[in-house]
C-alpha cells in the first residue's frame, strides 16, 4: 500500500507513464478523461489527474485472487456500466491505504496481458527478458 502522505498525482501520472511503455499503448482522451489502449481498446482508464477529479484508475483484473485484493482497497468498487461483471475494477489513488505505484504497475500490466494481442504481450516479455 502507498506510504502515507503519497501524492496521489505523482503516482498517477508514474501510473500513466508505464502504461504508455507497454508495446502499442496509445493514450486517447474519450469522455474528457485519460484511457491508454492497444489494439483500439482500452486497458486503463485515468480518472482524475491533472486538477481534476480525484485521480484513480480502472484496470482489468480476471485473476481472481488478484481482482479480490483490488477490491480490498479503500474505496475500490466493480467499474459502472455493466464493466465490473467482466472484472473491471475502479481504484481510487487518494484514500489513506491506496495501492502504491508498484502494485499499480502490476495491475496495468495484468489488464495489459488481459486485453493485448499475444504478438504484442510476446514484445513485452522479451523487452523484460532482455534487461
Amino acid at each position: 500500500m502507498a506510504k502515507a502522505g503519497s501524492d496521489p498525482t505523482a503516482v498517477w501520472d508514474a501510473v500513466r507513464e508505464f502504461a504508455l511503455t507497454l508495446p502499442g499503448a496509445v493514450e486517447e482522451f474519450p469522455w474528457g478523461e485519460s484511457v491508454v489502449k492497444v489494439n483500439r481498446k482500452v486497458f486503463v482508464f485515468l480518472g482524475g489527474g491533472d486538477g481534476g477529479p480525484a485521480p484513480g484508475i480502472t484496470v482489468k483484473l480476471v485473476d481472481d485472487e488478484v481482482h479480490a485484493h483490488a477490491l480490498s482497497c479503500p474505496d475500490a468498487a466493480p467499474a459502472g456500466y455493466g464493466l465490473g461483471r467482466s472484472g473491471w475494477v475502479g481504484v481510487p489513488l487518494a484514500p489513506e491505504g491506496a495501492p502504491g505505484v508498484e502494485l499499480l504497475r502490476e495491475w496495468v500490466e495484468e489488464s495489459y496481458r488481459t486485453i493485448a494481442p499475444r504478438s504484442l504481450v510476446a514484445e513485452w516479455d522479451a523487452t523484460r527478458s532482455d534487461g
